[in-house]
């Protein structure tokens, strides 16, 4: 997964609260077993006038955009951190919302709350979730919607937003998470940076159970 250190981005506000996972990425586009290509699908149902299905998404030109839907309008067009009301990421718990997110485009999300799952999966899929104060936020969709291309820069490593006049609203991460980001880390990576402890373990068990090395050749 990509580092995230300081990410300069365009806003994009999401004026609704409560956003469900359903919403964020619908039921029937979590048939594919692949963790790819969900993007396009991000909002579908919001995004788009027609009834997507699998498939759909990756020709965009032969859907009917919604043109009142926030992605679909010029100004946030490449817009790579959400502004979010309370509680989003609420429903179910299917990691393909972040996912998807992510695959849109989106490095960050700034709300007063998230829900509980659904942050924990945007910290293993390379989205920084920020909790910011319901003044804070309410603030900064006054600043977003007054001042087309509003945009703002996160430093991870100061744990700081930056907003376009200079001013600094700080944010709390938890060290591991925060180490994880930084270095570009999912599970799997955190568990490659034992590799050479890894092969030790199993040629010192190999060398002791010679039998196993047929085992696995056969499995």
């Amino acid at each position: 997964m990509d580092k995230f250190t300081v990410h300069q981005g365009l806003v994009a506000p999401m004026d609704r609260a409560n956003v469900d996972t359903d919403a964020i990425i619908p039921k029937q586009f979590l048939k594919s077993i692949k963790k790819t290509g969900f993007g396009p699908n991000l909002f579908d149902e919001w995004r788009w006038l027609d009834k997507g299905e699998p498939g759909m998404g990756m020709d965009p030109a032969s859907r009917k955009p919604n043109p009142d839907f926030v992605l679909n309008q010029p100004r946030y067009q490449g817009a790579s951190i959400l502004l979010a009301r309370e509680n989003f990421g609420c429903g179910s718990s299917r990691e393909h919302a972040p996912w998807a997110l992510q695959q849109y485009g989106f490095r960050a999300l700034i709300a007063p709350s998230f829900a509980d799952i659904f942050f924990n999966n945007c910290f293993k899929n390379g989205l920084l979730p920020i909790v910011q104060p319901e003044a804070v936020v309410a603030k900064l969709f006054d600043e977003v919607a007054a001042f087309p291309g509003y945009r703002l820069t996160i430093d991870l490593e100061r744990q700081v937003i930056v907003k376009p006049d200079g001013a600094e609203l700080p944010f709390e991460v938890q060290p591991f998470r925060k180490h994880c980001l930084l270095g570009g880390l999912d599970d799997i990576g955190l568990t490659l940076q034992h590799r050479s402890e890894i092969q030790a373990f199993e040629a010192e068990r190999l060398a002791r159970k010679p039998w196993l090395a047929h085992a696995t050749m056969s499995a």
